[in-house]
């Protein structure tokens, strides 16, 4: 069995700092094994927010991946966002912008979608479900749950008015066909599970905020995934209202049967 948090748009610079203590202490006492964010540590990618985001990583227990979303590409220099656009999360979050890890049930590899010539809307790159593909399919995986992290989701739900980034649909079904089995996300600020429409073998984990004060009408969040016998179960824990703690909302058990993912009572 194993136990993956993951959290995403953290924001800091546009974060809760009275809900930082709260949200440490609570990652901790979930005992994870891996601790994966989706994107969007910083609200401007400031040298003072990554710091930030770098003293909450090492804060916790298990060890962490992470990958850039479209907040952690500097807007306030222009050639820097051109040319350099991800010199500051390399500095203080990581080297590697799409990280892999494998685990004993699992195996986790990470693709970075965010565009610098766009604002929002991020991309697929061939050459990342190129490498992505290429871990997932590598020997001693095949038994093993295939997690894809990356910031933008590759599909909406039907009352997002946002375009969804290019590439997702053959990407989706790119990764459909080399072995991933889960896709987390964020960017949306909203929570979300189910298998996608447009490929049911692959499960769909979308997290919300987990310090933002940009909660767009849900609350602060993130997700426990855990991995036993096959099945996935999938906790949603959220800090609701005034309340400056975290705690499980909701708990959803997902299993495949015939290569299609099917929720259980």
């Amino acid at each position: 069995m194993s136990r993956i948090v993951h959290l995403s748009d953290i924001h800091f610079g546009r974060d809760r700092p009275e809900l930082l203590e709260p949200l440490v202490a609570h990652v901790n006492s979930l005992s994870p094994d891996l601790v994966l964010i989706s994107g969007d540590l910083t609200q401007r990618a400031r040298n003072h927010q990554f710091l930030a985001a770098r003293a909450f990583m090492d804060r916790l227990d298990a060890q962490v991946l992470a990958v850039p979303g479209n907040h952690d590409t500097p807007l306030d220099n222009l050639w820097i966002r051109m040319m350099r656009p991800w010199v500051r999360f390399r500095r203080h979050i990581a080297r590697d912008l799409e990280p892999c890890v494998s685990g004993p049930d699992y195996v986790v590899t990470s693709l970075n979608t965010t565009d610098p010539m766009a604002w929002q809307r991020g991309r697929l790159r061939p050459s990342s479900l190129r490498r992505a593909c290429t871990f997932l399919s590598g020997d001693g995986c095949a038994d093993k749950i295939g997690i894809v992290m990356m910031h933008h989701p590759p599909e909406h739900d039907t009352d997002v008015g946002k375009r969804v980034m290019r590439g997702a649909d053959k990407g989706l079904l790119h990764l459909r066909d080399c072995g991933a089995d889960i896709v987390l996300c964020g960017h949306l600020h909203s929570w979300r599970v189910a298998p996608f429409r447009a490929a049911r073998s692959l499960l769909l984990v979308q997290a919300g905020t987990g310090l933002s004060t940009r909660m767009r009408g849900e609350p602060n969040d993130l997700n426990l995934l855990i991995l036993e016998d096959g099945a996935v179960v999938i906790e949603h824990h959220v800090a609701q209202g005034e309340a400056l703690s975290f705690r499980c909302d909701s708990r959803s058990i997902f299993r495949k049967r015939d290569g299609v993912w099917n929720a259980l009572p």
